[in-house]
């Protein structure tokens, strides 16, 4: 009999502990079996400054340290693809992080290194729910709440808090767990009956 697979879905503010929390289940991961399991994390930040750049490093560096035994893929825009070409049994595939994600569908800086959008948001999205659906092992994705404070004033920024706010309840339902991080304290929103 297959055991269910397991997605959790990790929310929270800036700094509030999200990535870290993803990367300590990818090391319970590996440590349940070491000689048998793989984790890689899906990244898909984009480093259009200098400060984004070193941001990034600093991120590599900590998860290296961390987690020394998971692999790194980039992808800024193929997420749903990432995901099922990742994804096996053996592997747990930690996606970090979706709000960085939509910020490059909904607003790509123009550059040599961007890659076009063919699809909408809306559709990229809906092939992420249906990787989740077909991914053959266990994925936790990680993403932004931002959607507690103020209302924007810009157009734009309100459109983009107001795609994040549909994605993330979106993929809150296709997922088993969802964790609020709040000061690097989880809060259990939802866990597997």
């Amino acid at each position: 009999m297959r055991m269910p697979i397991e997605h959790e879905f990790i929310l929270g503010g800036q700094k509030s502990g999200k990535s870290r929390r993803a990367e300590q289940r990818a090391a319970d991961w590996l440590a349940e079996a070491p000689a048998m399991r793989r984790a890689v994390l899906i990244a898909t930040a984009q480093a259009h400054d200098d400060e984004m750049q070193e941001r990034i490093v600093r991120h590599q560096a900590d998860r290296a340290r961390r987690v020394p035994a998971m692999r790194t893929v980039e992808e800024p825009v193929e997420l749903a693809r990432a995901i099922v070409t990742q994804s096996s049994p053996d592997t747990l595939v930690v996606v970090d992080c979706l709000t960085l994600w939509l910020t490059n569908l909904l607003m790509p800086l123009r550059s040599e290194t961007a890659q076009p959008v063919t699809r909408t948001p809306a559709a990229h999205a809906s092939l992420l729910l249906v990787a989740l659906r077909e991914a053959r092992g266990p994925v936790v994705l990680v993403g932004n709440e931002i959607g507690l404070g103020v209302i924007p004033l810009g157009r734009e920024t309100r459109a983009f808090v107001d795609a994040l706010g549909r994605m993330n309840q979106d993929v809150a339902a296709a997922c088993d767990r969802v964790t609020l991080m709040a000061a690097g304290l989880p809060l259990t929103l939802k866990a597997p009956a």
